[in-house]
């Protein structure tokens, strides 16, 4: 997320001629593809700067504006706008013609530029514009365990530590917002925000629909037939269930509360489903064998 020298990623001067960036990025490419580097984190980190700084210093349009605001370059279409605007409004003050606020139904002008860019004008009307910095979003990996419980996770932006609070019930895709930890602005102008999407993967055995877990439980046959009880697994523990005399397969049980956390609400659980599934006995004595031939006569009489 900090600021990189895209010149000094491809180890190019900056006075480096289009067919130098081309050869550059060609010979660090090839040496930090994935492919020659399987499972190397660092050389997979630099082989993204390497397309990103390839991106910017390989089109002459970006490189210029690039060379001109450096980290801002992406910002430099709203700069010169709002400068041309700014000179506009200087020349009416000093040479006469319409009033700068007329644009803008009577208000200051500064609203408009606060408006746009996160800032307003310094040094009253005449000012430099000051620019909202740039937002930083990364993303943040965590296992659906994880996230069962509320906690705090400690992350490093900038060479700063900020310690956040994941709630009870994220999900995938679900976006924190950290005021203040993105990029400088420019003239003095607020920082950006820092947006962290958190991803959650799933390595339980339990399926997650909304709030609801489903999962299969075995049945031994004489269990489904007699009835009893078994012990099932929940997300945080075992339970006993009791099983209905003649169950079938396939039947669907419904443990309440025993779901995902409600995001944001205390107390609050999705519910489990278990699906049974009965499992019949195999390796058959020849007792046994009697015994189901006998059953099986009973039933066809």
């Amino acid at each position: 997320m900090d600021y990189i020298d895209y010149y000094k990623v491809l180890g190019i001067a900056k006075t480096a001629t289009e067919e130098e960036i081309k050869k550059a990025y060609r010979k660090l490419a090839r040496k930090y593809h994935p492919d020659v580097n399987p499972n190397n984190k660092e050389a997979e980190q630099k082989f993204k700067e390497i397309n990103e700084a390839n991106e910017v210093l390989g089109n002459p349009e970006n490189r210029k504006k690039y060379d001109q605001y450096g980290k801002d370059w992406k910002h430099s279409e709203q700069f010169e706008k709002a400068k041309q605007q700014q000179q506009s409004q200087q020349r009416q003050y000093t040479g006469g013609g319409q009033d700068f606020s007329d644009m803008f139904g009577g208000g200051d002008y500064s609203d408009f530029f606060e408006s746009m860019f996160g800032g307003s004008t310094s040094g009253g009307r005449g000012g430099a514009v000051k620019f909202r910095g740039q937002d930083y979003h990364a993303e943040l990996q965590l296992d659906l365990k994880d996230v069962y419980t509320t906690h705090k996770q400690t992350l490093t932006v900038n060479g700063k530590s900020i310690r956040i609070t994941i709630p009870a019930g994220t999900k995938n895709g679900q976006e924190i917002k950290i005021a203040g930890y993105g990029g400088e602005g420019m003239n003095g102008g607020p920082k950006g925000d820092l947006f962290i999407r958190i991803r959650v993967q799933n390595s339980t055995r339990f399926r997650l629909d909304g709030n609801d877990f489903y999962a299969n439980a075995d049945l031994d046959l004489y269990s489904a037939v007699l009835g009893g009880e078994i012990m099932v697994d929940t997300f945080d523990g075992k339970v006993k269930l009791k099983v209905k005399p003649e169950t079938q397969n396939g039947t669907k049980v419904k443990l309440k509360g025993k779901g995902f956390p409600v995001y944001k609400k205390d107390g609050e659980f999705g519910d489990l489903y278990i699906t049974y599934n009965i499992v019949l006995p195999t390796d058959l004595t020849e007792k046994e064998k009697e015994l189901f031939t006998e059953l099986s006569k009973l039933r066809n009489k």
